[in-house]
């Protein structure tokens, strides 16, 4: 008689060690869940009618994903919803790019294609709770916001950065030097998650990247129009000061970042882009109208500010990608510099003859943010969503 004949438990038989694991479902709750843990944003993700778009989108890319961390789902559920939904978001756009996406426990991802092998290493900057930097200074007036970018801004992006350029693992590894980093290019991806939108202003991420180029590579542009032409002069930055805290400006100067080939950056990575997104891919909500309000780069030399631009996110025609906000800051003493060819579709940031160059296609997207509306019927409790 058979091994089939004798045991009683054909699914054990059934096993040959070769089963691949269960597929990452992002939206599903534990059944034991307790309600008042998950994060107010996962929630609105949720529960909300008109976020099915992005529902949609990350139902799609969950099975996709296979996170060596296995506390990735919790935490994108409950703790540190922004931070893990920026590793799917840069998931997305680095996948776009061409590349094949391994997901590694530490760096986040190694990026592979013909010719190309780097890694990356996500981060945020994130509130303060703690420090001179936990009292925001919350910028109303024009003066106020360019102190805001010119000091308080360039030290929450070089607190994060800082933290991941020190770090070691617990045999004393940098990320460059851990086995699949080794002698390649090593980026750090940063988004700001520090300051959330609410029903008066704007997420601070709509307007903090200058503060984040003027940090790297220890910079002020200051322009003016001579003759009709715009002239732009740059001024060495030593420090950023704040209260009582001081902290040197270039990012790129300091020898260890000489690791470091880039610092990758974008604002898209949102709620909004998972559900424009989605509405591309034809999961928009019926009788939902969703808009998306922004500045496009200006390919005139004598523009000093953005195109601004609005799109209608359900219009048949309109089109959108993952990488289309991607910036690219590359660093000028980095040892293993990254090709701008391997994430074609990003604006590229670089230092030549001593000045501050930027690359990229036409269209690309500087800022941007969205409105749902939807339509309210009588007897309905709640208002349309802006």
């Amino acid at each position: 008689m058979n091994d089939t004949q004798q045991t009683e438990d054909l699914v054990e038989l059934g096993k040959q060690g070769d089963e691949t694991n269960a597929p990452t479902d992002l939206l599903r709750l534990p059944t034991d869940f307790d309600p008042a843990q998950l994060h107010p944003y996962f929630r609105v993700l949720l529960e909300d009618r008109s976020r099915a778009p992005a529902r949609a989108v990350i139902k799609e890319i969950g099975p996709w994903l296979t996170p060596n961390d296995p506390h990735m789902v919790e935490e994108f559920q409950r703790k540190a919803f922004d931070q893990r939904l920026w590793e799917i978001y840069l998931w997305a756009a680095l996948r776009e790019f061409g590349l094949d996406v391994e997901q590694l426990e530490a760096p986040d991802f190694r990026c592979r294609g013909p010719g190309v092998d780097f890694t990356v290493e996500a981060t945020t900057a994130a509130p303060s709770t703690m420090g001179p930097l936990a009292e925001h200074p919350d910028p109303k007036t024009q003066e106020e916001i360019r102190a805001f970018l010119y000091d308080y801004m360039p030290m929450k992006y070089g607190s994060a950065l800082s933290s991941k350029l020190r770090r070691t693992n617990k045999d004393g590894l940098h990320y460059w030097e851990r086995e699949e980093s080794k002698n390649k290019p090593f980026l750090l991806a940063i988004a700001d998650f520090h300051k959330p939108a609410d029903s008066d202003k704007l997420g601070s991420m709509t307007y903090t990247q200058s503060a984040l180029w003027q940090y790297l590579y220890g910079q002020r542009v200051h322009w003016t129009f001579e003759d009709g032409k715009l002239v732009v002069n740059a001024r060495k930055i030593e420090d950023h000061r704040y209260g009582e805290k001081v902290v040197p400006s270039g990012f790129f100067d300091d020898p260890l970042a000489a690791n470091i080939s880039a610092v990758l950056f974008s604002n898209a990575g949102t709620l909004s882009k998972f559900d424009r997104m989605g509405i591309v891919a034809g999961f928009a909500v019926p009788g939902d109208s969703y808009y998306r309000i922004g500045m496009k780069v200006d390919p005139d030399p004598n523009a000093a500010i953005g195109i601004p631009f609005s799109a209608d996110v359900t219009a048949p025609n309109n089109e959108e990608f993952w990488t289309e906000e991607i910036q690219v800051f590359h660093n000028p003493n980095a040892k293993y510099p990254l090709p701008f060819e391997v994430l074609l579709g990003a604006t590229h940031h670089f230092i030549k003859e001593g000045r501050l160059r930027s690359w990229g296609p036409m269209g690309s997207i500087l800022t941007s943010y969205s409105m749902i509306f939807r339509p309210r019927f009588d007897g309905d409790a709640e208002a349309p969503e802006i």
